[in-house]
């Protein structure tokens, strides 16, 4: 008589190891806002702050987000005025050679 073995299933069928969002490569194996923290500017706030916006579950890892939550990221992330994100909570407020916010 064989032992009924243990089996974990660690990741579904649709799981990305390796995400590419705007022009970076992230992390699949990282929960979604830890892994947005790989792209340049993005800070750990600000990442969980897009994800909110976008209506993603921030305990959910970056490997199993569906193309359209991708999108919908990438959206917030490149125009976060039109999601109503303060002007204050981004990086580089004021531009160096021109000086406009």
């Amino acid at each position: 008589i064989e032992s009924p073995r243990m089996t974990l299933q660690l990741a579904p069928d649709n799981f990305q190891h390796i995400v590419r969002v705007m022009n970076t490569n992230v992390d699949g194996k990282r929960k979604v806002a830890f892994a947005f923290r790989m792209i340049k500017g993005i800070g750990i706030r600000y990442a969980f702050l897009c994800c909110k916006k976008a209506n993603v579950d921030t305990n959910r890892r970056a490997g199993t987000l569906s193309n359209d939550e991708l999108e919908r990221i990438s959206d917030v992330i490149t125009d976060p005025a039109k999601y109503k994100i303060p002007s204050w909570f981004l990086n580089r407020q004021k531009d160096p050679k021109t000086g406009k916010t």
